[in-house]
C-alpha cells in the first residue's frame, strides 16, 4: 500500500499546508515535525514562485519571504530528503507548485529527483485537466502522483476529471483564490456524490477552512480537510518561533477530524 492510501485507510486525514523556506529552511524542517507530531496525516509544501495565481495574499506574501530568503527548488528536495532520512518522517509528502517552475527544471528531472528523495505527490493548479498528458506520464514513471483539483463547476466536468484522477482528489471548496472564510456556502454533498459515481479516489476538500467547526463539518462527507491560509498566518505572526503556535492550532484541527 502506498503511503497516500494508508493515509486514508480508516482515518480522515487532516492535510497541512506551509510554504517552503518561510521564513527559512530550517524553520520549514522544523515546522514539519511539529505539524506531523500535532496529527497533520499528509504535509503540502509550497514550492515559492513569483506568480502563484491560485493563491490569496497570505500565501503570495509567503512565497515573496521564501524566495527573499534564497529558497530553490533543489532546496527543497534536500529538505524532503532531510525530513525522511534524517527525521524519519513517514507521512506522505506532496510539492503544491505551478507548472513553470517543473518545465523549466525539466519533467524528468524534476520527478526523477522527487523520487529519489521520497515525495510522493505534485499538486499544479495552473495545469488544465486537457493538458495533464505529459507531465502525469513522467509523474506516473517515477511513482509520483499528479493530484487533480476540481473545482465547483459543472457535473459533468467534475467526473471527467476524477474519473482519471489518483492519489487523492482536491475538492475546492470556494470559487477565487486561497484564503481563510467565514463561511463554505457551496454543496460539498453534492459534488462528492458526483464524484462517488465514477471513482472511489479519496476525496479532501481545501480553500478556506480555517475552523474546527468548518472541519468537522466537511469531514462529515469528505475523506479528508486541507488548511494552508490559517498556518502560513501563524507562521507569519510568529516567524522562527511559531512552534507552539502550529502545534496547538494543528492538533485542535486535527482532533476535529478523529
Amino acid at each position: 500500500m502506498s503511503r497516500l492510501a494508508a493515509a486514508f485507510a480508516g482515518k480522515k486525514p487532516f492535510i497541512a499546508f506551509l510554504t517552503g523556506g518561510d521564513p527559512s529552511l530550517a524553520d520549514t524542517r522544523r515546522y514539519v515535525r511539529a505539524l506531523v507530531d500535532a496529527g497533520a496525516g499528509i504535509v503540502e509544501i509550497g514550492v515559492p514562485f513569483s506568480d502563484p495565481i491560485a493563491e490569496g495574499p497570505v500565501i503570495q506574501e509567503a512565497s515573496q519571504r521564501a524566495l527573499a530568503a534564497g529558497t530553490t527548488t533543489d532546496n527543497l528536495f534536500e529538505l524532503v530528503a532531510a525530513l525522511r532520512d534524517a527525521d524519519g518522517i513517514t507521512v506522505p509528502l506532496a510539492f503544491m507548485t505551478y507548472l513553470n517552475p517543473v518545465y523549466h527544471y525539466g519533467y524528468e528531472r524534476f520527478f526523477a529527483a522527487a523520487a529519489a528523495v521520497g515525495l510522493d505527490a505534485i499538486i499544479i493548479p495552473d495545469l488544465p485537466y486537457e493538458e495533464q498528458g505529459e507531465v502525469k506520464a513522467v509523474a506516473a514513471a517515477h511513482g509520483v502522483a499528479v493530484i487533480s483539483l476540481i473545482a465547483p463547476t459543472s457535473a459533468a466536468r467534475v467526473r471527467m476529471i476524477a474519473a482519471e484522477a489518483e492519489g487523492f482528489i482536491y475538492l475546492v471548496s470556494s470559487l477565487g483564490v486561497t484564503g481563510t472564510r467565514a463561511e463554505i456556502t457551496t454543496d460539498i454533498a453534492a459534488i462528492v456524490s458526483e464524484i462517488r459515481a465514477v471513482t472511489d479516489t479519496p476525496v479532501a476538500v481545501g480553500f478556506g477552512i480555517n475552523t474546527p467547526e468548518q472541519a468537522a463539518d466537511l469531514a462529515a462527507t469528505a475523506d479528508g480537510v486541507i488548511v494552508g491560509s490559517a498556518i502560513v498566518k501563524l507562521i507569519a505572526a510568529h516567524g522562527a518561533a511559531a512552534d507552539d503556535a502550529i502545534a496547538a492550532y494543528v492538533t485542535q484541527m486535527s482532533s476535529a477530524l478523529s
